[in-house]
């Protein structure tokens, strides 16, 4: 398979290894943007064959896990309303919010269902006129552009009972903040795939321009994030600050133009709540006026209780990379995929659920 097996074979990838191992790395530790990635460097044990002195830490790059709580009650609260489906993707049934999940009030009678696309919500209210269906969009750059282009289907067809809960967040205000920070320290950053696909590679210029820090967006096959990673360590011992490409099959310079226009065309940007990062400026994407017929938070009134969340849980301290998924308390003890405590142990995406399956 183009592509795909060239990615994944063996010699090429001892040939990278074997370069990368010829450096000398003292205390590098690189971080990586993208759920995705984070699955991949675990599954294919890119940890171990890494130089002695660098480090992998994960970020905030699971949309599932970032979702605040005060946007996971206010769907909660959208989908116990009469005559009213709330639609979402499957992870976020089982997320944990502040006293009960999705599934919880499915199980009590609430008319959740979960689907594969923003086309499949709105689907569910075609055929269900009578009712109103509530689709709870989650998810980065990569999952708003087809969100904007269901609720332009939605005004085309008139259909009129369908409307979007936006958490829909942006990734680069989110990597500024973890540098802000300054927490833990970031010598590199392996920058995400399919967000960079639609944003492009000029959108993660400020971090070699603001904090000397390098950038090598990477691909999720076990090669692309090799040789990512060999980018890294050349830019960092060479003392360069730029942004490398080694996804050029997927990201270009500018992106997808015509997703973005879409994107920008029906969503406006906000400040926007993340889980283990607060409130972050300019990170979010809401519903423009002209299109407020489909936005639930225009068009129901729901009264949300005190936002709180478990204190054992230290996925916060997960998503800013300050510790990993092992170190938390509550990590295969009490909390693991059968029974999730935090968003980080639910979504096929999140650092503790990769860990669990991957990380021994």
């Amino acid at each position: 398979m183009k592509y795909i097996d060239e990615f994944r074979h063996p010699d090429k990838l001892r040939q990278v290894i074997e370069r990368m191992n010829a450096y000398r790395c003292e205390n590098i530790s690189l971080m990586e943007f993208c759920g995705g990635h984070t699955v991949a460097i675990l599954k294919y044990g890119i940890r171990q064959v890494l130089p002695d002195g660098v480090r992998m830490l994960s970020g905030p790059g699971c949309p599932v896990c970032v979702t605040d709580n005060t946007e996971l009650d206010r769907a909660m609260e959208y989908a116990v309303q009469e005559n009213t489906i709330l639609v979402t993707y499957g992870d976020m049934l089982r997320v944990p919010g502040s006293y009960k999940s999705l599934s919880f009030l499915k199980a009590e009678g609430a008319d959740i269902r979960f689907v594969y696309s923003p086309l499949d919500a709105l689907k569910t209210a075609e055929t269900h006129p009578d009712k109103r269906v509530i689709f709870f969009a989650v998810g980065f750059e990569t999952s708003a552009p087809a969100v904007a282009a269901t609720i332009l289907a939605a005004q085309r067809f008139n259909i009129k009972n369908f409307l979007v809960s936006s958490a829909l967040k942006l990734t680069p205000p989110a990597a500024r903040a973890i540098l802000e920070m300054g927490e833990i320290k970031i010598n590199g950053i392996v920058g995400p795939g399919h967000v960079s696909t639609i944003i492009g590679r000029e959108a993660w210029d400020f971090i070699p321009r603001d904090y000397s820090i390098p950038v090598a967006i990477s691909g999720f096959e076990p090669l692309d994030l090799l040789l990512s990673i060999e980018m890294l360590l050349h830019l960092i011992i060479n003392n360069i600050a730029k942004v490398d490409n080694e996804y050029t099959r997927s990201v270009t310079a500018k992106g997808n133009i015509k997703a973005k226009e879409i994107m920008n065309h029906v969503f406006e940007v906000q400040d926007s709540a993340w889980r283990g990062l607060g409130v972050l400026p300019a990170s979010g994407l809401n519903i423009k006026k002209e299109f407020e017929t489909y936005d639930a938070g225009k068009q129901c009134s729901v009264s949300i209780k005190p936002v709180r969340s478990n204190p054992a849980c230290k996925c916060a301290e997960v998503l800013r990379g300050l510790i990993e998924s092992p170190e938390c308390p509550l990590y295969k003890t009490v909390c693991t995929p059968v029974n999730p405590v935090g968003p980080c142990m639910v979504s096929s995406e999140g650092s503790c659920a990769a860990y669990f399956y991957y990380g021994q």
